[in-house]
């Protein structure tokens, strides 16, 4: 009888287990399905280091030292979805995701509150919630930008600034038509001490003796 009672305590034991173990299992998925991180490879996008979540908490200490990166403000929100190109300023707006911000009627958002923000924005924009959180998962950090566009900017205002051709006025005259700085003479009327009358063409042809 006793070893009936132990075999009997034995598989009650398992079976707790078993079902301990799977409940565990079925919350880690539900988090990665949340999070958009079931990619099973480690370099994929919506891992740990490209992931909603962690996004979300640096975003949130963005500006704020003292943040524990559980709230985030608007501000903060918007940083990350300019960074996201989320903003486009055409299909959403500050403006849109300040009146769906503020409808939570709080100045900061706890992650599950920020995803009821971003369901709601995406369902009134007609654009799809997974794409939006998507490209705020993979966006980078704060700040980091690849530069490229601001690059452009300046290589072109450079470009147009320098460009002598498109001189005008008393500025157009400091240059020759090759572009070439004329020096004192662009920049000053210098007079003509020779001896010789305005207009004159034969200045220097004759023989000194």
């Amino acid at each position: 009888m006793q070893s009936e009672k132990n075999d009997i305590d034995t598989e009650k034991n398992e079976a707790v287990n078993n079902e301990v173990t799977t409940s565990v299992a079925n919350e880690v998925t539900n988090l990665k399905i949340e999070d958009g991180s079931t990619n099973s490879t480690p370099s994929s996008p919506g891992t740990e280091s490209g992931s909603f979540l962690a996004n979300f908490k640096a975003f949130s200490k963005f500006g704020d030292p003292k943040s524990d990166g559980k709230l985030i403000t608007l501000s903060q929100s918007d940083k990350w979805m300019k960074q996201a190109k989320v903003i486009d300023g055409k299909k959403i707006t500050t403006t849109d995701t300040g009146i769906y911000f503020k409808k939570h009627k709080s100045t900061k958002l706890g992650i599950e509150q920020y995803k009821t923000f971003l369901d709601e924005l995406a369902k009134n924009k007609k654009v799809e919630l997974t794409e939006i959180k998507k490209k705020m998962a993979n966006c980078g950090s704060p700040g980091v930008t690849t530069g490229s566009n601001s690059a452009r900017k300046a290589a072109s205002t450079v470009d147009r600034l320098t460009d002598v051709s498109k001189y005008t006025g008393s500025h157009k005259q400091r240059f020759d038509e090759t572009g070439k700085g004329k020096g004192i003479a662009g920049r000053k009327d210098i007079s003509d001490t020779s001896g010789y009358v305005q207009g004159y063409q034969n200045k220097d042809t004759y023989k000194a003796h």
